[in-house]
């Protein structure tokens, strides 16, 4: 688990990461995007991709533009979702691509989407919350999961890799799983409500959240994951952590908490070539 898990890169100005164990593989276009390089203003400056902020709209297509054209993605090709920091995930057809450019209808209520689809590209949006990316080499089929305390504590990791061996037969050796660029440890604190809610659903929370002084805790978004994944079954050499704090960079990434909920959102993206 380390930050080259993670790397970044740059194109006509755009900086965003890749997932080296996925470009290799050949099948995938993978990025997590950074907030350089857009039209986007205070305090969504630059690269702004969130609809449902109170960004001018254009200026987030605008981004959408410029960040496709950089990274050679058909802005038509794009599937959104419509994130509620809950567990449900919609299984992408080419019947579901409403081929409208934001349209913000594509999976309304939707924190996870999978798709055996070539050429379509999943897209979810953060500003602190875990991007999951989900890639099975041998099946050919992708996800993404997004992930905040909510939907780490409801598993939504896991819920991910039961509809890929129920709908796709995956084999979990198959399964590669990368935790992208979100709020780290060290930034994260979390009150009681959090922490008894962790404590239902989670053993062992010394490897997940530490105590401070003011009966709060910080959470490692990180390793609950990873304990989900592994937990599930996911071989742990499968699962890669990228661990750059959204917050500590957030020169380079949106941050919510660390912006008082005032900001723009970074997009992940991943599509089958």
């Amino acid at each position: 688990m380390n930050e080259g898990n993670f790397i970044l890169r740059e194109k006509k100005g755009i900086k965003y990461y890749t997932i080296p164990t996925f470009d290799k593989t050949g099948l995938v276009k993978n990025i997590f995007t950074t907030r350089i390089k857009g039209v986007s203003e205070k305090p969504y400056n630059s690269l702004n991709l969130g609809l449902n902020n109170e960004d001018n709209l254009s200026k987030v297509k605008d981004n959408f533009k410029i960040l496709c054209d950089a990274v050679d993605i058909s802005t038509e090709s794009l599937v959104f979702s419509n994130q509620v920091h809950g567990t449900n995930i919609k299984v992408i057809n080419e019947k579901d691509n409403s081929k409208c450019f934001l349209s913000k209808s594509d999976s309304d209520g939707v924190d996870g989407l999978i798709t055996n689809k070539k050429g379509l590209t999943l897209c979810t949006f953060y500003a602190d919350c875990v991007p999951i990316y989900f890639l099975d080499t041998k099946k050919e089929v992708i996800g993404l999961a997004h992930a905040g305390w909510r939907g780490t504590v409801e598993k939504i990791a896991e819920k991910m890799i039961d509809i890929m061996e129920e709908k796709f037969q995956s084999d979990l050796n198959d399964i590669i799983v990368a935790i992208g660029p979100s709020i780290g440890p060290c930034c994260y604190e979390v009150d009681r409500y959090v922490y008894d809610k962790f404590n239902s659903n989670f053993t062992n929370l010394e490897q997940l959240l530490i105590p401070t002084d003011r009966d709060k805790w910080y959470l490692n978004l990180w390793n609950a994951n990873v304990v989900i994944l592994s937990g599930r079954g996911v071989p742990i050499n499968n699962i890669l952590v990228g661990e750059h704090c959204t917050s500590c960079n957030n020169d380079l990434f949106f941050s919510y908490r660390k912006e008082n909920g005032k900001t723009g959102r970074m997009a992940a993206l991943l599509q089958l070539v």
